[in-house]
């Protein structure tokens, strides 16, 4: 993974929030604060936290007792989630690498991430950490996108966002989002960090947006792939969203658009 790849500033935060969230991560975050409050638990970590969606879905199902750590490599995105959350004497918000907890062992029943772990540089480092932290029977809750083919904007926008750049096509998406789907390695990489019982459910879902434009600007404007977009020619960026719009409206229509997502969704314990 390219280091501009966990870059998540200016203005993409607030595109992310607004247009990527309710299209692609919102069906997801119900799914993980599900399984997190299942087992009522009194002290919750979320690493990866990104601009809140876990926690906006997680926090009115734990009880007023509960301590909940939200945190995020990221301090533009962090603050933007604890913006958007509210006061909440229960959620604490603290800026910790995923691969470096600064918590004491044993500390948290549950450890949840969403979308973070094709992030980490050592996912064996991410994993054993989350272990680490967690109590006697805690369990580590978390997901990953599935391959980028099974994901129907995300291919699109990066075959679009290709052909603008031939000699050398951005490929964040299919990278890192979309580079960590195969469920043996994660099975494996779990077992390494020293996990003994893991469950893996692969969920379709549809992603929906209220136009191609909308979709293509989520991907092109709201994630690190506007930071490759840009570095290969900034001028090109909104020409670069254009075509991506156009892509997604040949194969999804000029209305609002709907297309399939399909993610791993994980519990492991043990």
């Amino acid at each position: 993974m390219a280091e501009i790849d966990k870059v998540f500033a200016g203005s993409i935060p607030a595109f992310y929030d607004t247009l990527m969230v309710p299209m692609i991560f919102e069906a997801y975050a119900a799914a993980t604060a599900a399984l997190v409050a299942a087992t009522s638990p009194r002290t919750v970590l979320e690493t990866a936290a990104g601009s809140g969606v876990v926690t906006r879905a997680l926090a009115p199902q734990l009880d007023a007792d509960t301590c909940y750590v939200v945190s995020d490599l990221n301090r533009p995105m962090l603050d933007f989630a604890a913006a958007r959350q509210g006061p909440d004497a229960r959620i604490g918000w603290r800026q910790a690498d995923a691969l470096d907890l600064p918590f004491d062992d044993a500390t948290f029943d549950v450890v949840c991430c969403q979308f973070g772990a094709m992030f980490f540089p050592d996912r064996v480092a991410g994993y054993t950490e989350a272990r680490r932290v967690l109590k006697p029977g805690g369990r580590f809750v978390f997901c990953v996108w599935d391959r980028i083919e099974e994901n129907a904007f995300a291919d699109e926008v990066t075959q679009a966002v290709a052909a603008v750049f031939p000699h050398d096509p951005p490929r964040f998406l299919a990278r890192t989002p979309h580079g960590y789907h195969d469920v043996a390695r994660i099975r494996d990489d779990l077992r390494r960090a020293g996990f003994a019982d893991i469950k893996i459910e692969t969920r379709e879902e549809v992603s929906r947006a209220a136009s191609a434009h909308d979709a293509a600007t989520a991907y092109c404007q709201g994630t690190p792939l506007r930071n490759e977009i840009e570095t290969c020619d900034a001028s090109l960026l909104q020409y670069a969203t254009d075509l991506a719009a156009a892509a997604i409206a040949n194969r999804h229509g000029n209305g609002p658009v709907a297309g399939k997502i399909q993610a791993h969704v994980i519990v492991a314990a043990g």
